[in-house]
């Protein structure tokens, strides 16, 4: 792959880098950091890449990897709800309780439900990026399904 192959395909990936970062990190300068050292990951092993239609996957792994390693050096392992950052003005206020549910969502069920419904990758794809099968996979969005229907459905049935 060369140098401008690299650069092309990070910057398309840029948003869905971002969008895995916040479902990790409850810090803004985490996320920066995150994605910093996770390019610079990929480049140094990036003669590792058997094949390169698998890049996207295996740069989100990479990626993951990297905010599993700043949790731990920072010793910051704060659930995403208990700091919710604040809504975007002019936010819709069911697209930010969505947000705010997906953060709820236990890491392994949040991670599938963002790769396979949010970003689009299929279910073997997802499966591959977080290493683990298809059937596991299957099982996470399944589980992480139910709880944001539970969830969702909590708010606006709450009153009745």
């Amino acid at each position: 792959m060369t140098s401008d192959e690299f650069v092309r395909r990070v910057e398309a990936l840029r948003p869905t880098l971002y969008r895995v970062c916040r479902m990790q990190l409850s810090v803004a300068a985490d996320r920066e950091d995150a994605v910093q050292e996770a390019v610079l990951r990929a480049w140094k092993k990036r003669g590792a890449l058997r094949d390169e239609s698998r890049f996207d996957g295996w740069f989100i792994r990479i990626l993951i990897n990297v905010c599993h390693d700043i949790q731990r050096q920072r010793g910051r392992i704060v659930p995403m709800e208990a700091l919710p950052e604040p809504p975007v003005c002019g936010e819709n206020p069911r697209l930010a309780r969505l947000r705010e549910a997906l953060a709820a969502l236990e890491e392994k069920q949040r991670m599938c439900v963002l790769l396979h419904y949010i970003e689009g990758y299929t279910v073997k794809e997802t499966a591959t990026m977080l290493g683990i099968g298809e059937s596991a996979a299957k099982l996470r969005l399944m589980r992480g399904r139910m709880r944001l229907k539970e969830m969702l459905s909590e708010e606006v049935f709450g009153d009745v």
